[in-house]
């Protein structure tokens, strides 16, 4: 049974997903063991314990540095004993120490298709404003490894959305959500739960066949 906790930021739509998928079946061997958030008022506590998920808060305003953040943030995943831990709208760069604690066991969620459009700056609507200012027809989004930087640790999964002319950001968010994240976020981790990911030659990620 693969025990994962979410970290998440905001109204938590990618946690329902994987919520979701679990008590539907879509995700088998696997157990949310928590949520932690970085914010008091993320909506993604509130779907944690209406799914009777622990759920915790560990703000960096409740601490006078960084450093205690930091520390706090790894004493919050430690007591959960997870073996997966996944970013699903975390806004918060992992310390140096919790990335190398945990390599090879965090999963983010980005909503394109990396290498367009990720790194440094490109979180939430900023991604789909800077799709739409570039003038791409397709985008979507990217289930991933976290290393040491942003957006560049090993591809798991990758799902592909059409730009439709009179899209938003907002309309075109909502979408890449719909039709992208909330299907390849779930399946990754079902995935992983059941040992289908596998590396080629190159050290790539891909599922093997049933």
């Amino acid at each position: 049974m693969l025990k994962i906790v979410v970290l998440v930021s905001g109204g938590g739509t990618n946690l329902q997903a994987i919520i979701d998928g679990i008590r539907e079946g879509r995700i088998t061997n696997t157990r949310l063991c928590g949520v932690i958030s970085n914010k008091k008022d993320a909506y993604a506590l509130t779907r944690a314990e209406q799914a009777g998920v622990p759920g915790v808060c560990v703000s960096p305003k409740d601490y006078d540095s960084r450093e205690r953040f930091h520390e706090a943030l790894l004493a919050a995943i430690d007591s959960l004993e997870p073996d997966l831990i996944v970013l699903a709208g975390f806004l918060v760069i992992l310390p140096e120490l919790l990335v190398k604690k945990y390599e090879g066991r965090i999963v983010n969620i980005h909503p394109s298709l990396i290498p367009s459009f990720c790194g440094a700056g490109f979180y939430g609507l900023r991604v789909h404003e800077a799709v739409l200012a570039r003038g791409v027809k397709v985008t979507g989004a990217t289930v991933h490894f976290v290393d040491g930087g942003t957006d560049t640790g090993p591809i798991l999964l990758q799902k592909a959305v059409a730009v439709q002319p009179d899209d938003t950001p907002e309309i075109l968010q909502r979408r890449v959500m719909e039709e992208a994240e909330w299907k390849i976020l779930p399946a990754a981790i079902d995935a992983i739960a059941n040992g289908r990911f596998a590396q080629d030659a190159n050290g790539s990620y891909y599922m093997k066949e049933d």
